[in-house]
């Protein structure tokens, strides 16, 4: 695990510029840190530990997909993510 400090360079997810950048750390809470500037756009944000965050329209297609699940009577939303129902839907 490194020793973080004020100051201190790593790359992280930036959300203005849509990209993976170098950022400055800002704070750190108990030795993690939690807010970081980008070093291209300087645009400060919470620490995303490099994860990318999924985008609205992603959101939106899920949303809609449990949606149209819960329309239809007696839809297991668990059992149509298993390979094994569509092999027993199959037959």
């Amino acid at each position: 695990m490194p020793n973080y400090r004020l100051g201190d360079d790593l790359d992280d997810y930036c959300v203005k510029c849509k990209r993976l950048t170098n950022q400055s750390i800002l704070a750190i809470v108990d030795g993690e840190p939690a807010k970081v500037r980008c070093r291209s756009c300087y645009h400060e944000s919470p620490y995303r530990r490099g994860e990318i965050p999924p985008s609205k329209k992603d959101l939106r297609k899920a949303e809609l997909f449990k949606e149209v699940l819960a329309a239809i009577p007696g839809a297991d939303t668990t059992a149509a993510d298993t390979p094994e129902s569509a092999e027993t839907d199959a037959k």
